[in-house]
């Protein structure tokens, strides 16, 4: 794909050789666990990988950090499931947490988490990276609880958070650069990886701009960058389309479909609802409650009870022929969306819509058309939430 045209780079930014990285100790930058990819993965090195001008030293810190060249081939999970986790739960204050969650992700596939803020989706993730501990519950991460993850188990993870950690001082191509020295890539291919990913994020032409003059599209691509530059299996993707324009969002989602292809798994939330639509399986979250996990056809049919057909005929029913209708497509639920315009939830689009073309032909009405119809993930969504809330209503 073509570059995104983002302006030019100004003079002042343009260098054909740039300057050493430097990191300024007298006010060291604070690791944040919650926040910063590092942490998590175990990257506690942060101050002698600083102390390295980028792309000068082929090792961060001696023989303490493994190199992604050091990982087995094999990897590290004895099953097919990527994520597995039974019954896990996090309270964080008596109703607000995440419970139960039953998670079953294989392999080289993608897996959106999908809703509202304060659902619960941050917390998650935090809970498959070993960030927090669960209360309870069972979790495998590549085939092994994540608190138990050493070095070589955990440079098979990515985590891209929603927030920057990112030095808005340096370049992009330097931001990438000191990303990869903390993740131990070898000097001698980073120069090489570190290009390949600024192409693969579209951002090559821009690699010389300071990251504060950066876009906010820019600065999320490079952030996706950096969580791929040491070429994790698995991927952690916390609201990577938040705030950035729908084309952009159409990207990066081409970029997730190529990572896939390529074998990764990718774990993804998001508050785009329409989203679901590209992931394999989607689960969805309200209110720390896993309350539907299907393909996103099947969610289509959790939260409208089947499929969904639109009939169309020449003039308006009465009120006996809308019966016969309803009787004769085997209709769990219908509704009138205009005069002679039907909307029918059936088992089958496929063979109800054939049957209906013999059927008013023999009742000698006249069908304009007939048409299966897509519910848009917004209204599945407020569908399976709707239910949620009048269940516990009822059970109140």
């Amino acid at each position: 794909m073509g570059d995104i045209n983002e302006g030019p780079v100004p003079e002042a930014e343009r260098s054909e050789t740039e300057s050493p990285v430097v990191i300024d100790h007298s006010q060291p930058r604070a690791v944040n666990p919650e926040v910063d990819p590092i942490a998590p993965l175990g990257m506690d090195v942060l101050d002698e990988a600083a102390a390295f001008p980028a792309g000068e030293t082929e090792s961060v810190a001696g023989d303490v950090v493994t190199t992604i060249d050091e990982r087995p081939q094999e990897t590290v999970t004895p099953t097919d499931s990527a994520v597995w986790a039974r019954g896990l739960s996090k309270e964080f204050e008596p109703g607000v947490g995440v419970f139960d969650l039953d998670l079953d992700i294989p392999k080289g596939s993608i897996f959106g988490f999908i809703g509202p803020s304060g659902s619960g989706k941050t917390s998650t993730i935090r809970l498959l990276t070993g960030i927090i501990a669960a209360d309870s519950g069972d979790l495998l991460v590549l085939g092994k609880s994540p608190l138990e993850f050493d070095r070589i188990a955990r440079s098979y993870l990515g985590y891209m958070p929603q927030l920057s950690v990112l030095y808005p001082e340096l370049t992009l191509r330097q931001n990438l650069n000191f990303a990869a020295s903390l993740f131990s890539v070898r000097w001698r291919g980073r120069r090489r990886r570190v290009r390949e990913m600024l192409d693969f994020v579209d951002l090559l032409s821009a690699r010389h701009r300071l990251l504060r003059n950066a876009s906010g599209g820019m600065q999320r691509r490079l952030a996706l960058a950096a969580t791929l530059i040491h070429e994790p299996e698995l991927l952690f993707l916390d609201e990577p389309t938040a705030g950035i324009d729908p084309v952009l969002r159409r990207k990066f989602w081409d970029r997730f479909i190529d990572l896939k292809e390529q074998g990764r798994t990718i774990f993804v939330t998001t508050q785009y609802v329409g989203e679901a639509a590209y992931c394999d399986k989607v689960g969805v979250l309200s209110r720390g409650r896993l309350i539907a996990i299907d393909t996103p056809e099947g969610l289509r049919r959790q939260a409208m009870g089947g499929e969904v057909l639109d009939v169309r005929f020449e003039s308006a029913l009465t009120s006996e022929q809308i019966s016969r209708l309803v009787e004769a497509a085997r209709a769990t639920r219908w509704e009138a969306r205009g005069p002679g315009e039907y909307r029918l939830v059936v088992e089958d689009a496929g063979d109800v819509a054939a049957d209906l073309s013999q059927w008013a032909t023999a009742n000698s009405l006249v069908v304009e058309s007939v048409e299966p119809f897509q519910p848009p993930f917004d209204d599945v969504f407020v569908e399976l939430v709707t239910r949620l809330d009048a269940g516990e209503e009822s059970d109140g």
